[in-house]
């Protein structure tokens, strides 16, 4: 697929470089990625939840207000990790099925280098912990020889060493498609959690890449799977948020809406979205204790990834080296209204605990969510909570879908502390913000293929410089859900109903819809997203009917 003048903005590297790092030291970097996290889930974006580390990297670096994501768990991790949009890269649905189409195959092609790979090349060490969740091949747990293959698994794409899980949910206490580099393996400890072996088993690396006497600067990809469902939180994690949701979930959003406005993250004149009109008022809800019980435990998950991001930054502080290491903090998606039920049993679903209990599979008013034999989520009206202000959530293309909270902490680099970045940021702009730090060239050329040219823009310039408005346009698209950011306006649609258009500058939160004051406007950014869909390879939803409907396959395009 060649890339196309029109949507590549990328300035060549050496031309954006102002870092302040040490003159031939490139930092170590580490990403850190949470997933399902809404937006005004940590405390420094202005939730109730303690985040004391992530709070501490806010303070001492930046935030960004306006990051971007690509709405859902896959599409994001394969444009992170290519600096491409999930289509080109054949990854424009989930790592589950390939539909038969380029962009569409489930897998990330070999078109694409990933940021492990062009950073190994240039001699980082490379190391990932956690969920990798863009590939469909799952070796012996996928019980068919068609998805055998460890082709696409983490130490195929650039990595030195892996310790995580190649799917993209399971339980916390026993994760399905767990492993360790190329091997599967078992939780090793009766008291195994997954997040804390996440974060556990990266500072494990880290220690051992300084003890080895390696020079060369390591990049770190920790990729969580909290505060994802199930529900599974420690007892003790749980006990600290005991009555802080008592309130419900309307005192809650109003709660966060102010502390919001507070530190800055939002205008004063920001007004609070309607409530989700599947959601009843809290006081006509009639599940009170469970549903406050599951954003306990939310919070706990979230409070325990916390922690362990701590750990992490305390070995950087004992090896000496967290001055010169680049932190970026995200999530992959918005706040998840996805309710359980029986029906989601599935390979990823044991119907029993290590210890031979069965395990409820639902979100049942009669069972209490956080033991090993739960698996249940938090349901619509937290959802909306976690991201507040917003409407809509992960699937979807508003803002309540695609907005992430970002912290980038880098002391050697970075002299701003506690400041706020207004510039539309995407997922894709990581791969180029990377390699402009650490001093390397984007290759045209991997393993010997040509590779596509990234479509994002390093940020190392406006973290010197502020700026409202971004050169060049945006777009996404996930289950036909889809949008285009061009300077202020934003062009979206949920699938199968009409464009809305949004002044991003004035109205955030997508409530005063100026599509019928404005047709010509909706036009030109109906046309430029349409020219882009085309060239991105995204088709009509569901894509995978159209591909059967039309007898699609790779050379049809």
């Amino acid at each position: 697929m060649a890339g196309w003048a029109r949507f590549s903005f990328l300035v060549p590297l050496g031309l954006l470089s102002c870092s302040a790092a040490p003159e031939n030291e490139p930092p170590n970097i580490i990403l850190i990625m949470a997933d399902d996290m809404g937006f005004s889930d940590p405390g420094c974006y202005g939730s109730e939840i303690q985040t004391p580390n992530l709070d501490r990297l806010a303070e001492n670096g930046l935030r960004f207000s306006r990051f971007y994501n690509g709405a859902r768990c896959c599409p994001t991790r394969a444009s992170l990790l290519t600096g491409l949009y999930a289509h080109q890269v054949g990854v424009g649905y989930m790592a589950d099925n390939d539909w038969g189409h380029e962009s569409y195959r489930g897998d990330l092609d070999d078109q694409c280098v990933t940021m492990a790979e062009a950073l190994g090349s240039s001699g980082y060490a490379t190391y990932m912990t956690g969920k990798w969740h863009v590939t469909r091949h799952l070796g012996h747990w996928s019980g068919d020889s068609a998805r055998m293959s460890k082709e696409n698994w983490p130490l195929r794409r650039g990595f030195d060493r892996f310790y995580g899980t190649i799917i993209g949910a399971g339980s916390y206490y026993d994760p399905v498609t767990l492993v360790r580099d190329n091997e599967p393996v078992e939780p090793e400890e009766d008291n195994f959690y997954y997040t804390d072996a996440i974060n556990d088993q990266m500072v494990v690396f880290i220690n051992e890449h300084i003890k080895s006497g390696n020079k060369n600067p390591f990049f770190a990809y920790v990729a969580h799977v909290a505060p994802h469902w199930p529900l599974h939180a420690l007892p003790e994690d749980i006990e600290r948020y005991e009555g802080v949701y008592d309130k419900g979930w309307d005192e809650i959003r109003r709660e966060r809406l102010e502390k919001m406005k507070r530190i800055g993250l939002l205008d004063e004149d920001t007004e609070l979205t309607p409530r989700d009109p599947g959601v009843p008022p809290w006081e006509e809800e009639k599940n009170k204790a469970w549903m406050v019980r599951a954003m306990e435990v939310y919070a706990a998950q979230i409070e325990r990834m916390d922690k362990g991001i701590g750990r992490i930054i305390e070995a950087l502080e004992k090896n000496h080296i967290l001055e010169n290491t680049l932190i970026v903090f995200l999530s992959d998606n918005g706040g998840c209204a996805e309710i359980l039920t029986d029906g989601w049993r599935g390979m990823f679903i044991a119907r029993e605990t290590r210890d031979g209990r069965q395990v409820h599979v639902g979100n049942d008013p009669s069972v209490l969510p956080g033991p090993e034999n739960t698996y249940q989520s938090y349901g619509v009206g937290w959802a909306n909570v976690s991201n507040t202000p917003f409407r809509l959530y992960k699937h979807f293309a508003h803002e309540g879908g695609i907005s992430t909270p970002m912290i980038m902490h880098w002391p050697g680099g970075i002299k701003a502390k506690g400041e706020w970045r207004r510039y539309p940021s995407h997922i894709i702009d990581l791969m180029p913000t990377f390699l402009d730090v650490a001093g390397v060239e984007y290759p045209e050329r991997f393993n010997g293929k040509e590779i596509l040219p990234p479509e994002g823009q390093s940020l190392i310039p406006v973290i010197k410089q502020d700026r409202v408005e971004r050169d060049g346009p945006l777009f996404w698209e996930h289950e036909g859900n889809r949008a285009v950011l061009s300077g202020k306006w934003k062009l979206v649609q949920r699938h199968n109903r009409d464009w809305a258009l949004f002044d991003m500058l004035i109205d955030r939160t997508e409530t005063t819809d100026l599509s019928d004051e404005m047709p010509e406007k909706v036009a030109e950014l109906k046309t430029m997203y349409e020219e882009w869909a085309e060239w991105a390879g995204v088709l009509p939803w569901p894509a995978y009917k159209y591909i059967q409907d039309n007898k699609l396959d790779e050379d049809a395009r």
